[in-house]
């Protein structure tokens, strides 16, 4: 905690919960699968997976797929518990210090983002989301960067609710010029912000770097407005992230953010300077 009410503060010790309910649900997996009287390659066999996966989930070294989940409760006999356990197995897919944000962000019914550093993971094209992941530091193994990946694409699901949620982000020209992965991954990911930005719900501003004037010199956040009608603010930085319910705190965040879509292009002029900048690569 910052001592702000309602926030939630990761500690960045590398201690993440989510790895230890992964071990507990491959325990209850393999409880299950031995009580059954099969193997694990038995097991793979009857499921469509092979003896390793089988393996790597009762160890808790891989996160299952909702599908695995729901076939081994079927075949094992679980009688529906390792299917009570798909949610909390299916956050594990995100870092510790980013789980209470997923939870929100799929409530929302209003998200508003600044991003000063790179493009917002909603709005992340697979080979962006790659690139990103990939160069992280200290390195990610290919396990979880194909978790990660899994799980950042799976955020886009929001774009097809309906009703759907009333979206804007506001991206610093920077952020949209540098070229992470490459030519031809900036490329795809400029095409992708045009794909998404031409969505009804959805307004995308560009910051340009010739303003002499910026609201938020302090970083960047997102403010969210959830189905029961609370407005919270998420701010995140180094793998540590805090959940701003105080209302005092979130106004001046809305407040700041009002400023900045003034002073960022129109959603329209947004848009074409995006086209511009793609037909220069």
């Amino acid at each position: 905690m910052d001592g702000t009410r309602g926030g939630t503060v990761d500690t960045g010790d590398g201690v993440d919960p989510g790895n230890g309910f992964l071990r507990c649900f491959g325990r209850q997996m393999k409880l299950l699968r031995e009580a059954a009287g099969l193997t694990q390659a038995e097991l793979g066999v009857q499921v469509g997976y092979g003896e390793a996966q089988i393996a790597s989930v009762e160890q808790g070294r891989r996160i299952p797929k909702p599908e695995l989940v729901d076939a081994v409760d079927r075949v094992v006999g679980g009688g529906g518990v390792l299917v009570a356990m798909k949610g909390e197995v299916s956050k594990a897919r995100y870092p510790g210090f980013f789980r209470e944000f997923v939870r929100l962000e799929a409530e929302s019914v209003e998200l508003h983002a600044y991003d000063a550093l790179l493009v917002n993971g909603l709005l992340q094209c697979e080979e962006y989301a790659r690139a990103v992941f990939e160069m992280w530091r200290p390195l990610l193994d290919e396990t979880t960067v194909e978790q990660r990946l899994v799980a950042r694409l799976s955020r886009h699901e929001i774009f097809a609710r309906r009703p759907a949620p009333l979206l804007s982000f506001v991206i610093e020209e920077a952020v949209l010029r540098r070229p992470l992965g490459g030519r031809e991954v900036l490329r795809a990911q400029l095409e992708q912000l045009l794909l998404v930005g031409h969505q009804r719900n959805v307004e995308i501003q560009v910051m340009p770097l010739h303003r002499d004037e910026h609201a938020s010199l302090a970083g960047p956040f997102t403010l969210l407005l959830t189905k029961s009608r609370r407005r919270m603010a998420y701010v995140e930085a180094q793998s540590q992230s805090v959940v701003h319910s105080d209302p005092a705190k979130v106004q001046n965040l809305e407040a700041t953010y009002g400023i900045l879509r003034a002073q960022a292009l129109t959603p329209k002029e947004s848009l074409g300077w995006i086209e511009r900048l793609l037909g220069e690569l």
